[in-house]
């Protein structure tokens, strides 16, 4: 996915929020023009906060606390429709489903993509695609041994598959993601 550098388009920064949050837990949604929307547990308030200050001039209401099913909060926000988001759309729900595209992951693509839905299991890290079909995963695993030299496999849970990334690319990663990764949020990172 290629980015202009036009008036009213978005910052690298925001686009790396974008993208890192479309692998994890955003969502899209489109008539004229597309919104994202962000919905993180109450106890994720910091980042979403976060990533509601990266993104402020695209959003009219600040984050707010809802009640979700089973009693679960949702502290959450949602862009305004920018006809500078659609691309996204395009983009990411080509099939009408959530697709991973041929992106760039920037060192902060990968640290909003690891905050959203990564975690470790003792030296490993995983990043939790399940909700996308294996095509996308192994397009990931691609992206991630071409652009960054981050060696991973598709990893078996339960039903679904996640993306493992190798013990000895540990280190790559997070010296990629460590300078964007929140200080709150650093213990899904392996010691």
């Amino acid at each position: 996915m290629t980015e202009d550098n036009t008036v009213g388009s978005l910052s690298e920064a925001q686009r790396s929020v974008i993208i890192g949050s479309l692998l994890g837990d955003g969502a899209m949604r489109c008539k004229t023009n597309a919104l994202i929307e962000f919905n993180h547990s109450v106890a994720q308030k910091d980042y979403v906060d976060w990533k509601y200050q990266q993104l402020v001039e695209l959003v009219r209401t600040p984050p707010r606390m809802r009640q979700g099913n089973g009693g679960r909060i949702a502290y959450r926000f949602v862009s305004l429709s920018r006809p500078e988001l659609t691309p996204y759309y395009r983009a990411f729900y080509s099939s009408g489903r959530k697709s991973v595209p041929d992106l760039k992951l920037t060192p902060l693509a990968l640290a909003v993509w690891f905050m959203d839905d990564g975690c470790k299991s003792y030296r490993a890290v995983y990043l939790n695609t399940q909700q996308f079909d294996v095509g996308s995963q192994q397009r990931l695993i691609v992206m991630l041994k071409e652009q960054w030299g981050i060696d991973a496999t598709l990893n078996r849970d339960k039903s679904y598959y996640r993306i493992r990334i190798a013990v000895r690319s540990v280190p790559r990663f997070r010296e990629l993601i460590e300078p964007n990764l929140l200080p709150q949020l650093a213990y899904k990172l392996p010691a």
